[in-house]
């Protein structure tokens, strides 16, 4: 019942208050993990595919915790950019979000201060805390001086999910913060 209630309160926040949407809200990614594809849509229209992303090293599926190296599925926003990353750019994921901290409450995981930030970051618009047990740090980005040759063969992230330098740049075109982005 409270997921319901604070997800409801995000819909009406996101509506209502000028600044909590993309600039262009029909641009979205979506990260398929079985075909290893990124596609850039604007409303049900491909825009351009980038294919052969690269996961985390045990897959996708369900984090649950930091050091899991998954890769978390859902819908996220990109909550902030790093043009300076190691990586070349790196777009930031707003993991954990409302689910994955209901679940983790749940589980005992986390508590309801740790719960109530995540939700309220959500809920706002802003980046959830990144240093939760749940993890964080979640995001795209591409090789930076790292091994090409690597990438092609093997998954190889901490969780997030990995491009070719010339495929970030590619995506930076097309995205900016509060961009939606689905991982399935």
């Amino acid at each position: 019942m409270r997921q319901k209630l604070l997800l409801r309160n995000f819909l009406l926040c996101f509506y209502l208050v000028p600044g909590l949407s993309a600039a262009d809200p029909d641009v979205r990614v979506v990260i398929d993990t079985q075909t290893r594809n990124l596609e850039i849509k604007k409303g049900e229209e491909t825009l351009e595919v980038l294919e052969h992303v690269v996961i985390g090293r045990k897959g996708a599926g369900a984090k649950e915790h930091r050091g899991d190296d998954i890769t978390p599925l859902g819908d996220y926003r990109i909550g902030w950019i790093n043009e300076k990353s190691a990586f070349r750019k790196f777009f930031g994921l707003t993991y954990p979000n409302i689910e994955h901290a209901e679940k983790a409450l749940k589980r005992g995981q986390i508590g309801s201060y740790t719960y109530d930030s995540i939700a309220r970051a959500q809920l706002t618009g802003q980046i959830p805390p990144q240093n939760t047990d749940l993890g964080g740090q979640i995001g795209i980005h591409g090789l930076g001086s790292g091994s090409l040759s690597v990438h092609e063969v093997f998954d190889w992230t901490h969780g997030c999910i990995a491009l070719t330098n010339e495929q970030i740049d590619r995506l930076s075109l097309w995205v900016e913060k509060g961009t939606l982005v689905t991982v399935k």
